[in-house]
């Protein structure tokens, strides 16, 4: 099973960036977190990081293109206005598991729309780094539950 991990903007600086928000954890740290619960899974976890949308609208054609079983997202601030990665990730036919460190509906009013809620499987979020751990348990059953 190959998932992929879609990191939006701004991601590159956590450990830097609003530590009470997100905490001191570093990215490539994340990234290690996931590849070793995906080791522990059986599954392998492609990470991808990015500022700049279309780059990520490109990955996210890669992936359909691949044929990636799932597709977990933290697309940072574009979840809220990027109609563009909305439709981007609409195109793909897998699970799509939304998350997030902080809990998005306890935040400023602007953050508490999703544009994608529509077309993911589900959303995670409020669990810090754990988020990402949930996301992809969640992302690995909702494959092995649609082989069923």
């Amino acid at each position: 099973m190959n998932l992929l991990m879609l990191h939006g903007i701004n991601h590159n600086m956590f450990g830097k960036r609003d530590p009470a928000q997100y905490g001191t954890i570093t990215l490539d740290e994340i990234n290690a977190s996931l590849a070793a619960l995906g080791a522990e899974l059986g599954v392998t976890v492609e990470a991808y990081q990015t500022n700049h949308e279309g780059d990520m609208c490109e990955r996210i054609h890669q992936g359909y293109a691949d044929g990636v079983d799932a597709v977990l997202i933290n697309a940072g601030a574009w979840t809220h206005y990027s109609y563009g990665i909305r439709d981007a990730l609409a195109i793909l036919t897998c699970p799509i598991v939304e998350l997030h460190m902080s809990n998005i509906h306890a935040r400023e009013p602007f953050r508490h729309v999703s544009v994608f809620a529509e077309i993911v499987k589900g959303q995670i979020c409020g669990f810090g780094v754990d988020s990402y751990l949930l996301a992809l348990r969640a992302a690995v059953a909702a494959v092995d539950a649609a082989k069923k």
